[in-house]
Parts: C-alpha cells; sequence; structure tokens
C-alpha cells in the first residue's frame, strides 16, 4: 500500500548492508542505522520512519523507488559498513526517490576504537549533511562545526527550530536549549550563537524590559562563539545586527562586511537588515532575494527583511507578498503580522490592515507602538514614522493594555453636568456615586473606587489614558442634562482597549423623588452592564424580576455568594434569599434562591440530612414556577431537584422547558447539560455546556467543573483536568472542584496531585468525610463507588 507524502521532507534509513563477510559485525550496521534513525527523529524538520518499518527490508534486495513508495517518502539514506582488522569503511548516500539521484554520498574511514564515539561522530556528519540538504542548507553545516558531541549538535539544531519561529516562549525555549548544548560542549560556538541570538530578539518578541541589557548579552555570546570559530557566520552576522540596533550604523557595516569577507560563499541575512536599517533598500532587496535562493528552505525572517526593503523603496505590493511569504513558514508570525497591517494601510487596503492589526493583538495581547518604535532602529526617521503611523491607523495600541484583573474591570466615571447650573451638580454626582456602589456588591466585577474615578472630573482625558492609569478594561462614562422637569441621562460603556462603545442608552424622566429616579436608572444601567460584562440575560432576569434597587442588588449579591462556593458564602447566600422573599413575597425570585439554598446544602454535602433538603428544594421550585410559570430559572431549579432525585426523565424535562423559554440563557442550558450528564448522555451534555459558556463569556466555575465531569467519564483525563483547574481558576476557594481534580488524578495514577488536591480539600473544609458527601451523590451506583473509592485513594478522611 502506498501512502502519500507528509508536507515536511520524509525519509526512511535502511539498514546499513554489512560487507565484512562476518556475520559478528551485523551488530555495527544495526547500531549505526538505529543511531541514525534515533537521531534524526529528534529533529523536528523532517518526517522519519520508524526502525521497525525500515527494518523490515533488511537483506532484501529492492528499488529504493519502491521502499519510498510502499513507506511513503521521498529519500532514503542508505549504506555500508566494511571492517578490515582495526579499520572501518563507512559509506553513506542521500537518495531523491522520486528524480532518481543521489542528492549527495560520502565515504568514512576511521581506526574502529571506540565503537560509541565512532557512532556518534559519523552520525553527526550524516546529519548535517540530511540537514544541508533538506532543511537549513548550509546552516546545517555551520552548525555541526566545532563539536564532536552529537547530543549538543542535536540540541542545538532544535533549539534554531524554536528560535526561528520568533515568539517569545519560543525564543525563552531556544535559550532554555542554547545552555543545555552549552553544559553538554563548553567549546561548541554554535551553542553560544544561538544563545547571542536569543537575547538578540529578546526586545523583539517581548521578553525583557531593557533592550539594552539584552544586546550587552548577546555581544557577550556572540564575542564567546568568535572566540571559538572567528569565522562562525551567524555569530558575525549577529554582531553586526545588534550594532545596528544600537544604532551604531558606521561599525554595524564594518562589521557585516566582515562577515562578507569572512563567508565569501554565504550570504549572511543579518547583513541585509543591517542594510534596511542603514536606508540602502535597492541593496537591501537584492541581498535578500540572494539570501532566499541561496537558502530555499530560509526561515520566516528572511522574508520579513525583503519584505522590509521593498516598504522602504514604496513597493508595496511586493512588500505584501514577501510578508505574506513569511505566513508559509509560520502563520502566527506575528511581527508579519505588524509589519503587513502598516503596509495595507500604506497602499490603501484598510479593511485588510484593520484585520492583521487584529491578528497582531490575539498573537501579542500587550503589543504597543511605543515599545515598538523605541526597539526600531531605522537611520531613516521618515520611514520609521510612516511604518509607526500606518500601524496606528491600522488600530494598534499607543501603549500596552494595563495588568487586568481576572474578572471585568469597569471604572464608572462622574457624569457631566449639561444643565449649565452648577446646583444640578448633585443629580449626576449621586446617580455616578449610586451606581458605583450598586457595582461594588456585584463580585463578578471588579470596581474602581468612587475617589479614583472622579479625580478625571472635568478633566478632558481619554477613556484609554483612564483605562491604562487606573487599570480597568471598561469605563462608564455619561451626562445628566435637566430642563425644566425633564431629565436626559445617558451612559455609555466603552472598551478602553480598542476604543469601542459596547453599549450605550438614553433615559428620559419627569422629575419627582430624585432618589427614585436614581435607584431606576442605576438599576437599569447595571443590568445592562451585567449583560454585557458578566452573567447575560440573568441580569435581565433579576431585573423584571425584582420592584426595588435593593431587592435587585440582594440578588446579584447572592449570585457572587453562591459562586464562592464555601460553607460561609452559602449560608449567607440563604440569608439574603430569606431576606429578599421578605422585602417581595410576591416575586418567583425568592422561592427560587431559596430552592438553591436548600438544594445547595445537600449537593455539597453540608447538611447531614440531604433527603430533607432537597424534599424542601423541590417544594420551593414547585412554589417558583407556581408564582411564574414563565421563569426559566425556576424550572431549571425544578430539573436540578429531579437530578438530585435520580428522576432523570423529569430532571431532562423540566430542564428543556428552562431553555425553550429563555433560549440564549446561559444558565439554564448550563443546567440541561447537568442533567444529560447524569442521565449518562455525555455528548448531549458536552454540546449544552460548551454552548452556555459561549453565551457566558466570564461564566461561574460549576459550568467548568461539570465540562471535567463529562471528559472524567469519558476517560479523557487531561481534558478533565484542565476543566477542573479552569473551575478553580474561577472559585478558587470552592472545594467542590478539589474534590472533581483529586478524583481524576486517582484515575489517571497521579497519586501524589490528588493528595495535594484532597490537602487543599480539608483546608477549605475541615470537616469533610467521604462518608457524609458520598449520601450526596446523585450517580449511579457503580460510578458511585469509583468517585468514593478515589477519594478515600487520594487520603480524604472517612
Amino acid at each position: 500500500m502506498a501512502f502519500p507524502l507528509p508536507d515536511k521532507p520524509s525519509i526512511a534509513v535502511l539498514p546499513f548492508n554489512n560487507m565484512s563477510n562476518d556475520p559478528k559485525q551485523e551488530y555495527i550496521c544495526d547500531g549505526f542505522t538505529e543511531q541514525i534513525i534515533t537521531s534524526l527523529s529528534k529533529i523536528s524538520g523532517l518526517f522519519v520512519i520508524a526502525r521497525n518499518s525500515s527494518f523490515s527490508f533488511k537483506g532484501k534486495a529492492i528499488k529504493v523507488q519502491h521502499v519510498a513508495e510502499q513507506l511513503g517518502v521521498r529519500y532514503i539514506l542508505e549504506g555500508t559498513i566494511q571492517k578490515t582488522g582495526e579499520k572501518v569503511r563507512i559509506t553513506s548516500q542521500l537518495i531523491d526517490s522520486i528524480a532518481g539521484h543521489h542528492l549527495w554520498a560520502e565515504t568514512y574511514d576511521r581506526e574502529l576504537k571506540d565503537i560509541f564515539a565512532l557512532q556518534d561522530e559519523i552520525t553527526l556528519k550524516i546529519l548535517s549533511a540530511i540537514g544541508a540538504e533538506l532543511t537549513k542548507g548550509e546552516r546545517a553545516r555551520i552548525y555541526a562545526k566545532g563539536t564532536k558531541n552529537l547530543e549538543a549538535y542535536i540540541t542545538v539544531v532544535k533549539g534554531y527550530e524554536h528560535f526561528e519561529r520568533t515568539g517569545k516562549e519560543e525564543n525563552l525555549i531556544a535559550r532554555k536549549l542554547a545552555r543545555e548544548a552549552i553544559e553538554l560542549d563548553s567549546k561548541y560556538p554554535s551553542a553560544y550563537g544561538l544563545l547571542g541570538g536569543t537575547y538578540l530578539m529578546d526586545p523583539f518578541v517581548g521578553s525583557t524590559d531593557s533592550s539594552k541589557k539584552s544586546w550587552k548579552e548577546a555581544v557577550k555570546a556572540f564575542e564567546k562563539t568568535l572566540t571559538l570559530d572567528e569565522t562562525h557566520a551567524p555569530a558575525n552576522g549577529g554582531l553586526a545586527f545588534v550594532y545596528g540596533c544600537q544604532r551604531q550604523y558606521d561599525k554595524a557595516l564594518i562589521q557585516a562586511q566582515r562577515t562578507r569577507d569572512l563567508n565569501p560563499g554565504i550570504p549572511i541575512v543579518q547583513t541585509g537588515y543591517v542594510l534596511v536599517f542603514v536606508g540602502r533598500y535597492d541593496e537591501a532587496v537584492e541581498f535578500f532575494k540572494k539570501t532566499i535562493r541561496h537558502d530555499p528552505k530560509a526561515p520566516t525572517f528572511y522574508h520579513l527583511g525583503l519584505g522590509h526593503a521593498y516598504r522602504g523603496l514604496e513597493r508595496y505590493r511586493e512588500a505584501i507578498a514577501a510578508y505574506e511569504k513569511a505566513f508559509e513558514r509560520d502563520p502566527d508570525y506575528f511581527m508579519a503580522h505588524v509589519f503587513l497591517a502598516a503596509t495595507y494601510n500604506l497602499a490603501g487596503r484598510e479593511e485588510e490592515a484593520r484585520a492583521e492589526a487584529a491578528e497582531v493583538l490575539r498573537l501579542q495581547p500587550k503589543f504597543s507602538l511605543d515599545r515598538l518604535a523605541k526597539t526600531l532602529p531605522y537611520k531613516d526617521k521618515d520611514y520609521l514614522n510612516r511604518a509607526i503611523t500606518a500601524m496606528r491607523k491600522a488600530g494598534l495600541p499607543e501603549y500596552p493594555p494595563p495588568q487586568l484583573p481576572d474578572k471585568p474591570s469597569i471604572a464608572v466615571l462622574a457624569f457631566d453636568n449639561l444643565s449649565g447650573d452648577l446646583d444640578q451638580e448633585y443629580i449626576s454626582d449621586g446617580l455616578a456615586e449610586n451606581i458605583i456602589t450598586a457595582l461594588s456588591k456585584v463580585g463578578e466585577l471588579f470596581i474602581i473606587a468612587r475617589n479614583s474615578s472622579f479625580t478625571y472630573k472635568g478633566k478632558p482625558v481619554k477613556v484609554q489614558q483612564i483605562g491604562r492609569e487606573l487599570g480597568v478594561r471598561y469605563v462608564l462614562e455619561g451626562s445628566v442634562q435637566k430642563s425644566k422637569d425633564r431629565l436626559r441621562i445617558t451612559a455609555q460603556l466603552v472598551d478602553v482597549i480598542n476604543g469601542r462603545h459596547l453599549w450605550a442608552e438614553s433615559y428620559y424622566r419627569d422629575v419627582k423623588d430624585i432618589f427614585d429616579i436614581q435607584d431606576e436608572i442605576t438599576k437599569k444601567i447595571v443590568t445592562s452592564l451585567l449583560l454585557e460584562l458578566s452573567e447575560g440575560d440573568q441580569a435581565r432576569i433579576r431585573e423584571k424580576q425584582s420592584k426595588t434597587l435593593e431587592g435587585f442588588l440582594k440578588m446579584a449579591q447572592a449570585t457572587s455568594l453562591w459562586r464562592i462556593g464555601s460553607e460561609e458564602s452559602l449560608i449567607r447566600f440563604g440569608q439574603l434569599a430569606q431576606e429578599f422573599n421578605d422585602l417581595e413575597p410576591e416575586s418567583s425570585a425568592g422561592y427560587r434562591l431559596l430552592g438553591w439554598y436548600h438544594w445547595g446544602l445537600a449537593a455539597r454535602g453540608i447538611s447531614p440530612h440531604p433527603r430533607e433538603e432537597i424534599k424542601k428544594s423541590h417544594t420551593f421550585a414547585l412554589k417558583a414556577v407556581s408564582v411564574d410559570e414563565s421563569d426559566s430559572l425556576s424550572h431549571g431549579l425544578l430539573g436540578a431537584t429531579y437530578r438530585v432525585m435520580k428522576n432523570y426523565e423529569k430532571a431532562i424535562e423540566s430542564s428543556k422547558r428552562a431553555v425553550e423559554l429563555d433560549p440564549n440563557g446561559a444558565m439554564v442550558r448550563g443546567l440541561l447539560g447537568q442533567s444529560y450528564y447524569y442521565a449518562g448522555q455525555l455528548d448531549k451534555a458536552l454540546v449544552q455546556l460548551k454552548q452556555a459558556i459561549r453565551l457566558n463569556p466570564f461564566p461561574a466555575s460549576w459550568y467548568y467543573a461539570h465540562l471535567g465531569l463529562i471528559y472524567r467519564q469519558k476517560g479523557q483525563y487531561e481534558d478533565a483536568i484542565r476543566e477542573f483547574k479552569n473551575a478553580i481558576k474561577r472559585s478558587p476557594n470552592h472545594y467542590m472542584n478539589y474534590i472533581g481534580l483529586a478524583t481524576v488524578y486517582v484515575f489517571s495514577n497521579q497519586i501524589k496531585e490528588a493528595e495535594a488536591a484532597a490537602k487543599k480539600i480539608l483546608e477549605l473544609y475541615p470537616d469533610f468525610s467521604v462518608k457524609r458527601f458520598s449520601k450526596a451523590l446523585s450517580y449511579k451506583q457503580a460510578e458511585k463507588s469509583a468517585i468514593v473509592e478515589a477519594l478515600r485513594k487520594s487520603g480524604l478522611p472517612e
């Protein structure tokens, strides 16, 4: 059976033939072959056929074309080993099976002393030759110079593979590998060259706060490289690049010329960048084109440099083509997206420019033009300014976004008094203060205090600056205008990162009781903010089900407490539920909240009598539905009580009714997912919970926890661990999330991790016992027994 070729160079290493006429020497041949296969498989740029498959052709007279077709590879490496006395001759050939010719062949004559050292030496030479032909061109041979340590060479090659992807994390991995290679061989030039390259790239990938310090380290590493090998092309070129970055243009040009003199047959890419730095764009274009011709497998930054050169000549179409070529190797090469955004804008293709700017921010959320402008070392200031201006027009931010909290963060500015009467200032200030007070009671939001947000009162300051200075993502601003006995109140919610209005509204009211108006408008504005930033349609339902601002805020506080998940928070939740029910007994919401309180006492194993709590919860759910049959959340609670009672058919029926009443409600979809899960319909459960998270961008922890439960049941333990950890991020003090995590760790035989999770459970809930908790589990018996046993194995007390 023939296989299609992979999308990267594919190779099979056939067993080397024993030409010694001595079967005892077979181990040498097989050892060489296995060493080469093992070493090649560590290089990610190649697709290497496994030993078992390639060894199936051992001793068979077969054409390489047939082998390649059978194994689905393009290239075949074959060879022979002949031993005479203490001497050995090794031959090796790399064959292109499609073209039918030898790409490379070599013979090595050696003294046979240390067989393992000989294997390493010849394998290193073969690897560098294969790399030169198939992946890295002449760079593969440069990397092989100056070391006999095969493992060090492979480590450096892997390091350069990460380095050439030019991302922050990739650069750090490359640095780690460079240091590992230095530990393996402290006199290996390319290991220091790689180390210098990673420091050189630090400012461009955003992994340093000091370009000067990084470039000082780069120079130190490059100079060390050159003490070991003065002709080392990447180090010489890297040194020229550093001088250019430091704006030592004459020194950079001298070093670039030295690089050419020492390596006359090898165009070094950094020289092209130096030519761009000094504004010699025509020369740079020709140099980059020559460099790419010389190295057909050129890394992405070769094409990036060509794009810069074309952009300097205002040949935007060709610049765009060069930047896009960079994406063939690395679609997420964010610097190419940066300059492509600028070039599209310069070419008048504004929509495409904005799309590229969005990609930049997706890949590097902390990107800023301020930092980039300080990093780019162009002598031609007009060239630099045109690029930065074009990036700004494309939508890239001037400054990095502030360090934001892990929940929606907002500053409420003092509302502007547009009445032309300073005596009316109390109305606008009172409204803003009322909103701040109300929002501060909602645990899902991070609210800046009044004293800080009011410092901008009356000042013409951009919201982006406010967001940066206060460390928030959103700003609420508005105005109040009074005319005779009428008020007009406006409010706008702005995303400070992109300057976009998420929501805006105007309210017109007759001036009667100003405090009633403040409460009414506050309630509407807070509802709108929660709709946008936190709870989705649940906020709308709360607004409808409460007549007073006080009741509305009690429900908001209760929701926040439910998410915390501790015993103390649940008790306070129950108190607020009763307070709301006493305040507004005609609302279904009070009965629903009381139902959830008793449900929580049972489901979380807090009450010693869980069945009694579920009965109370079920009674409150029925009462809530009788008060308002159209209340989707009450039907959701009813489904949850049926589920704990193991009446899965009615649980699904009630949950479906909840979704019918509120198709875009995140919570009711999550509850339907729970009902499907406990009924054993895992795929349906997964669909509903994922849809719930899409509808609520900041979901409560139980959404993720139930995804974890589903994956646990499916045996997808890595996915389950990830989701339980997501749940813990949302509610770090909710011990139920650690219970799920502990069980998955046990199921996946990670006992130490399970014990750590169990320790955390006991910190959060010192009175926890497996026996009491097991009474609250609403699983089928086999699954319940497995969970209980897992909790015991994690070290939790009986």
